[in-house]
């Protein structure tokens, strides 16, 4: 009769210390034949996310690598026994390793890359920032990469991103899985995995868009280890959350990979009077029809509904004052909000041909709608004093998205060179719904920033749907990437577009008023009017190219260029030709880069100079159209990774001159961009404090996030400015084990010393509406002091 001996194995996982594991979590057994005399020693093995010697991680056998753990195991003989080592590993609880590096990239049709080696910024907000910082919208995390600000319409779930300086277009430059998607939408930030933007000029790989970069949300996906994860938690004063994720294979050689994830929230928002609720129900699913092929299905429904939140504030001409507190209740009427449903549904086929050949197709649908009773504030003088109207907004209510995708890649050899080859097409359709008729209240009194009064003003409605736009993108993609040899490679892609757009006019009836409540309401009454098509644009060229010199395996340095255009905008009320579109808008882009890995750190420094058509109504003809000229060049740092295996960081810093030139008038010409900050930069730190092993704050861990945003132009005269700021976040986490399962605990406060600013300042449209009508410019403040408290326990 044979004996076995079974070796405990103890592993390190993020400073929680040694622990005996037995045979639970066996990754892998080493059985070695029986011996007589002396006896043998059982070898380790590793697995994936394991390292087998914790020696080799910077400071120490006592330290485990980052993100990843220490394994160590001892040897037991006996004579006429078998020594067997049982490999496992202790699971830990999401976020504990504060993993900030990212070190792939999705590119699209150029599939997925080391971030290391790619001619192109790029950064990640990934998995362990969005839970360790608890973030509820995808719109926090953009603070963390420096190069990226916010335009915040109605509410910071609203926001319309910007990358070095340019306002991205709402679809044209927004991704979810590499699919083009509607993005001033609210998103709950715990359906997604990482939020990845690749700053700069991309219309070769995307098709037309604006140099704004690539804002791609990577959603959660089946994991091969089972998960069931349930947290709960508290925001502000008041909103209690819940969310369950759970994942797992099931089926003969776990042929079907589910992720399920249900969240709900509802309470008191940020003040008094403020209330927030939002549902989310996704599923995610991976079927591997064959070894070579999976198919992905993903389904969401997401539902955000709010009121009494902060109104905006237009200039009306007027100086910007100094930022009030929005923790004083009433800066936004009670009924004052919106409510939005979000659904989005997407497939994606992959297939793997052979070692050298695969090919993946894909489509997205999503309907986005939204109904808005937005408070609006307008200066009356300088002091900060304002009067105010609330209205049922008959702006686009109702987006309906389609996109698709589809590449072939491939390896081929010429001699010794190498290709990385694709071709492929992608696009998108989108139509957009406004009301109409639509409610307005404008007798609301006065009040001033800094002693808001409380109204009691019935919510206003709108009715009626017409399809007021309407847009057709499809590019066709062709790309090579040539590698000379282990230094030197250059890659181009070509993109040839086809744009169809058109727009409906509406034609005014006579408004009708009423008293409701004391209230008096005015009621817009709009029929469809003529539709208008933009000229159609066939086959036009966007081409990018890059020169890549890697002198070791952990630098790239790297020079690229590129070019794209983007369907005109739509022309702005006031002017002759409303209701038209202004010619493409075209855009060019130079950079180069350099990329540093030391260790597990990652530097990232980039110069770029990029210009975009800048449109205006000119004063002289009252004709809007693509007259001026953006111009912006910068430089942006990023930073991210383990500093120590205890330290992790992940932040930059980007400095911008964006200036509008050849506007026809002395006044706006050479002028500060609306709502760029010429320096901008942002920190991260997170730390585990090194508590002695079987301590019990052992594996406890603070955070503190330093975020400053320069001072910036508030009119296209640069007459007022809004100031720079600084924020300051903080907190902690501590992590236990209770009944066999990891629990995390975190806290955190935002805005710790409840600083006062204007998070957004921006001009009218995406270009500006007019460089003559002086009330076009609105600003909002940023959110006071908040707390945020979660527990989570995985199963």
């Amino acid at each position: 009769m044979r004996t076995v001996k079974r070796t405990a194995i103890y592993v390190v996982s993020a400073g929680l210390g040694l622990t005996p594991m037995g045979l639970s979590g066996v990754a892998a057994t080493v059985a070695q034949p029986a011996s007589k005399g002396p006896s043998t020693t059982g070898q380790a093995t590793t697995t994936q996310g394991t390292v087998a010697a914790a020696s080799s991680a910077p400071g120490g056998a006592s330290q485990a690598a980052p993100g990843q753990e220490a394994v160590a195991s001892t040897a037991v003989g006996s004579a006429n026994a078998e020594d067997m080592t049982v490999i496992g590993h202790r699971r830990m609880a999401s976020g504990a390793a504060a993993d900030y590096n990212k070190k792939t990239a999705n590119l699209g049709p150029l599939g997925t890359r080391r971030t290391l080696d790619t001619p192109m910024s790029i950064m990640t907000v990934p998995h362990d920032v969005i839970v360790n910082q608890q973030a509820r919208n995808v719109n926090d995390l953009m603070q963390y990469m420096p190069s990226v600000q916010l335009e915040t319409r109605a509410d910071p779930g609203t926001s319309r991103p910007q990358s070095r300086g340019f306002e991205a277009d709402v679809i044209s430059n927004s991704r979810i899985d590499g699919l083009n998607a509607f993005t001033v939408t609210p998103y709950a930030a715990e359906q997604f995995d990482n939020v990845q933007v690749l700053n700069g000029l991309a219309g070769a790989l995307y098709g037309p868009q604006n140099p704004a970069g690539t804002f791609e949300y990577g959603l959660k996906r089946p994991t091969d280890e089972r998960i069931n994860r349930l947290a709960v938690g508290v925001d502000s004063i008041g909103t209690l959350m819940e969310n369950v994720d759970s994942s797992g294979r099931v089926g003969k050689h776990g042929w079907l990979g589910y992720r399920i994830n249900l969240l709900h929230g509802d309470g008191t928002s940020y003040v008094q009077d403020s209330w927030v609720r939002r549902n989310l129900v996704s599923a995610d699913f991976d079927i591997h029809i064959d070894h070579n092929t999976v198919l992905e299905l993903d389904a969401s429904h997401y539902t955000f509904d709010e009121r009494g939140m902060p109104a905006g504030i237009n200039l009306g001409g007027y100086r910007l004052p100094t930022a009030p507190d929005l923790g004083k209740p009433h800066m936004g009427q009670d009924n004052a909000g919106f409510n939005s449903e979000n659904n989005v549904f997407l497939a994606k086929l992959k297939h793997r041909i052979n070692d050298n050949w695969s090919f993946v197709i894909g489509g997205l649908y999503q309907d986005s709608g939204r109904q808005v009773f937005e408070a609006a504030d307008t200066l009356i003088d300088n002091k900060g004093d304002y009067k105010q109207a609330m209205s049922a907004a008959t702006t686009v209510n109702d987006f309906k998205v389609g996109s698709n995708m589809a590449y072939i890649n491939g390896r081929v050899h010429t001699g010794f060179v190498t290709h990385d080859l694709v071709i492929g097409t992608n696009g998108y359709m989108e139509g957009g719904y406004n009301p109409l008729s639509g409610q307005s209240y404008t007798d609301i009194k006065s009040a001033s920033l800094y002693n808001p009064v409380g109204r009691n003003v019935p919510q206003p409605y709108y009715h009626g749907k017409y399809e007021s736009q309407y847009v057709r993108y499809q590019s066709m993609i062709l790309g090579d990437t040539v590698h000379f040899n282990r230094h030197w490679s250059a890659s181009g892609t070509l993109a040839w577009s086809w744009l169809d757009q058109e727009s409906t006019g509406t034609i005014a009836g006579k408004p009708t008023t009423s008293i409701i409540d004391g209230y008096t309401v005015t009621t817009t009454h709009l029929s469809k009017g003529a539709t208008k098509h933009a000229p159609d644009v066939d086959a036009a060229f966007s081409p990018m190219a890059s020169l890549v010199y890697k002198p070791t395996d952990n630098q790239t340095a790297y020079f690229t260029y590129g070019r794209s255009l983007q369907a005109g905008s739509s022309v702005s009320a006031g002017a002759l030709n409303d209701n038209e579109y202004t010619a493409p808008v075209r855009s060019e882009e130079f950079e180069v880069g350099y990329k540093y890995m030391y260790r597990a750190m990652q530097f990232n420094i980039a110069g770029f100079r990029a210009t975009r058509s800048y449109s205006f109504i000119d004063p002289k003809t009252d004709i809007y159209g693509n007259y001026g000229t953006q111009r912006n060049y910068g430089v942006e740092f990023q930073a991210m990774g383990h500093i120590t295996p205890r330290l992790s960081v992940i932040g930059g810093m980007t400095w911008i001159d964006a200036q509008v030139l050849n506007t026809g008038k002395a006044a706006t010409s050479n002028k500060q961009a609306v709502g760029v900050a010429p320096l901008q930069a942002n920190v991260l730190l997170d730390y585990r404090v090194p508590f002695a092993q079987g301590f019990a704050l052992n594996g406890l861990a603070v955070n503190a996030n330093v975020h400053y945003t320069g001072r910036r132009a508030a009119d296209v005269y640069n007459s007022t400015f809004a100031g720079s700021y600084v924020t300051l976040d903080m907190g902690v986490r501590y992590p236990f084990r209770a009944g066999k399962h990891p629990w995390m605990a975190r806290f955190g406060v935002t805005n710790v010393a409840n600083e006062r600013y204007w998070s957004s300042v921006y001009n009218g449209t995406a270009e500006g509406t007019s460089v003559t009508a002086a009330g076009t410019s609105a600003a909002y403040a940023g959110m006071p002091r908040a707390y945020h408290f979660t527990l989570e326990a995985d199963f």
